[in-house]
């Protein structure tokens, strides 16, 4: 596929695998259990295409078959949790985590709500105090960053 036809691009935290959609997905948000643990988050965010839309440019990750019905699949290298999919679907969802832009693919539906986590509106703008990165005990550590850039690269 030409990186021109990708409507969205992205890829595990280390660069080691990349991904081109070539369809518009369809944003959600999972609250279920097995979700939460799979992302090690309170929830995770989907992006769902047809499985022939998504094209590894980079790599391939390793899967998880995590229940009779579905697997994930991630970044052997760095852990990245990167897809999702039913076993006998004909759709995968890219965690919209991975996403070079993930801004540009906003949930428009919650599933699992029975497994969503009774303080979750806490984390809405104004409920808790917000602190730039940069305000972190961190920020007086030189720090080196080795993540991979929100975008393809010719050698990671």
């Amino acid at each position: 596929m030409d990186k021109t036809e990708a409507s969205m691009t992205g890829g595990c935290q280390c660069g080691a695998v990349r991904y081109a959609l070539s369809e518009k997905p369809e944003s959600t948000v999972c609250h279920c259990r097995m979700c939460q643990k799979a992302v090690g988050g309170p929830f995770a965010a989907f992006c769902k295409v047809n499985t022939v839309a998504l094209h590894w440019t980079r790599g391939s990750p390793s899967s998880f078959r995590s229940s009779s019905a579905a697997e994930r699949q991630f970044c052997a290298a760095c852990g990245t949790p990167l897809t999702f999919r039913y076993l006998d679907g004909d759709a995968i969802e890219v965690t919209t985590g991975s996403l070079d832009d993930a801004a540009a693919a906003p949930p428009t539906m919650n599933f699992g709500s029975e497994s969503r986590l009774p303080w979750i509106d806490r984390l809405l703008p104004g409920r808790l105090p917000d602190t730039p990165t940069s305000a972190s005990s961190s920020a007086t550590r030189e720090i080196v960053d080795f993540q991979h850039p929100d975008r393809h690269t010719p050698n990671g």
